[in-house]
């Protein structure tokens, strides 16, 4: 089976194909940076017209990269939750349209389910064999919108639960704020994470506070972390440049890298399972990379974590999140509508307090 997906559920026009065993036959990504970056941020409304003027490019460069014509395809997979809701809707009302047109079976996938069986791909660049974790694992999904632990017993929405999320802002989302209050631009994850490289995380770390640092709790919390550092920023007499600004980036990288990957390697222990995957956006970041691999291997844990093509987001994941439901027989109607919210079942509430 060879599926069509679509992703617009933020700043990225993605089209790939996708076989239901993995294998990435094209896959096509524009990006939207230098239109958000003058903002800081990724603005919905220029989103949104950005992505209807991208998505038949998009979508018909993925299929020549393929060899296919949209008749050889054998169903149509898109992003439909969660995101922003005009970038959705563009994305879908695509996927619709053609779906439609060359009368093929069609399904909404949930982007969180793309990024968690993201792993699964096997693209052609890869080196070596590619490496799939066998199902049951637990999964760190860390991105720009979300941060959360599952355990994955399989593809289906049913087969994944939430261990622990964030209350407050999502790790990329800290990154980002973080960099922009440094002045290092947008997108500021990996600003952050090259000048943390050259930094030395002892000569600031003593401002920042460790974040929902409870064993009892697998949940996150970092806009506190966040603020710290704000503080800290705003407490000097001059604005850190130079090796100063790289030292608070090393300090800041480290501290949300040591709680996303001890809480992770803990929900693992606690699940009985040696399997760990590292997913979204996040996963690109070299010092997580390197911190959950060093923790996984002294705990005799398998990680995997997919190449950085499979991390950010990319509408490969979505082909086959989608193949796996269309090999499983489900269908979606054409009266399918997007949502801002993950179909995942969600523990964790929002917000401050004791629970």
């Amino acid at each position: 089976m060879r599926v069509l997906g679509i992703e617009s559920s933020c700043d990225e026009t993605a089209a790939a194909v996708v076989t239901e065993q993995g294998d990435v036959l094209s896959d096509v990504v524009r990006s939207q940076v230098e239109a958000h970056a003058p903002y800081g941020g990724v603005v919905p409304e220029i989103a949104s017209r950005d992505h209807a003027r991208a998505i038949v490019p998009v979508v018909r460069e993925a299929l020549e990269r393929a060899g296919l014509a949209i008749a050889d395809v054998d169903g149509i997979a898109v992003t439909a939750r969660p995101g922003l809701a005009g970038a959705l809707l563009v994305g879908l009302q695509a996927a619709k349209g053609i779906a439609w047109g060359a009368d093929k079976p069609f399904v909404g996938v949930d982007h969180l389910v793309g990024h968690l069986l993201a792993v699964r791909l096997r693209r052609p660049d890869a080196q070596g064999v590619v490496r799939v974790p066998d199902y049951p694992f637990v999964a760190l999904l860390a991105s720009g919108g979300h941060t959360a632990i599952y355990r994955v017993d399989g593809p289906d929405l049913t087969q994944i639960q939430e261990l622990g999320a964030t209350r407050d802002d999502a790790a990329g989302e800290a990154f980002d704020k973080v960099a922009k209050l440094l002045g290092l631009g947008y997108p500021g994850g990996p600003a952050v994470d090259r000048l943390a490289a050259e930094g030395d995380a002892s000569r600031a770390r003593g401002a920042l506070p460790k974040p929902m640092a409870r064993r009892d709790s697998l949940e996150f919390s970092f806009s506190g972390l966040k603020s710290a550092l704000a503080r800290s920023v705003a407490a000097r007499e001059t604005p850190p440049t130079g090796a100063e600004i790289a030292d608070l980036c090393a300090a800041f990288q480290g501290t949300v890298v040591e709680a996303l990957v001890s809480k992770t390697v803990r929900a693992a222990r606690q699940e009985g399972l040696d399997r760990v995957v590292v997913a979204g956006g996040v996963a690109a970041n070299r010092g997580l990379r390197a911190r959950m691999a060093e923790e996984c291997a002294r705990r005799e844990i398998e990680l995997y974590v997919p190449p950085f093509s499979s991390c950010t987001d990319n509408a490969a994941m979505i082909a086959y999140a989608g193949a796996l439901r269309l090999a499983a027989g489900e269908r979606d109607g054409l009266d399918l509508a997007p949502s801002t919210k993950t179909a995942l079942a969600r523990v964790t509430r929002k917000g401050g307090g004791r629970r």
